[in-house]
């Protein structure tokens, strides 16, 4: 499965800035495996000092999006396994403000953050090795928004990317 199988009915508009940011000759599973370990280490390359550095009042540390990273992640990855169920139910949107606000992710390591990242994406790659093609396919709703089960693997992926672009540009 790869991105540029995608239909623009298999998400919301906005996610296109993510899915967009993804290899289209990478295929799914192997790109969520690739993926997290590329970050893994542009994070520890990170000076230590930047860490905690927010670039404007208010703004988000390192640390909190990598949290905001694993609170995402599993958002997602909750999604696609009630769509590959079949389970119809639209599935609301979360604030990611108010998840940041309260999961403390400044009094954490960097090693502590990471570890959990690298467990998540374990549990998010099996998951997905779990899905045929017809299961990839599945629709839902999820935010007011038709998506599929395997936009919901892309969109984890582009997420990630996405915020490592930002550290680029922002935070180093």
């Amino acid at each position: 499965m790869k991105t540029d199988q995608l239909l623009p009915t298999e998400f919301a508009p906005y996610y296109s800035t993510y899915i967009s940011k993804v290899d289209q000759e990478a295929n799914l599973l192997e790109e969520l495996e690739i993926s997290v370990h590329e970050f893994i280490k542009f994070v520890q390359n990170i000076p230590l000092d930047k860490y905690d550095y927010r670039y404007a009042e208010g703004k988000w540390t390192i640390k909190d999006i990598i949290q905001h990273l694993m609170d995402s992640e599993r958002i997602f990855a909750y999604r696609a396994l009630r769509i590959a169920r079949n389970d119809k139910t639209p599935l609301p949107g979360f604030e990611e403000n108010d998840y940041a606000d309260t999961a403390n992710a400044n009094e954490r390591s960097i090693r502590d953050l990471l570890t959990e990242l690298a467990v998540i994406r374990q549990s998010t790659i099996t998951l997905f090795a779990t899905f045929n093609e017809e299961i990839l396919k599945r629709m839902g709703i999820a935010s007011g928004y038709d998506v599929s089960v395997r936009a919901l693997g892309f969109i984890i992926i582009g997420h990630q990317k996405h915020h490592q672009k930002i550290f680029m540009e922002r935070y180093l």
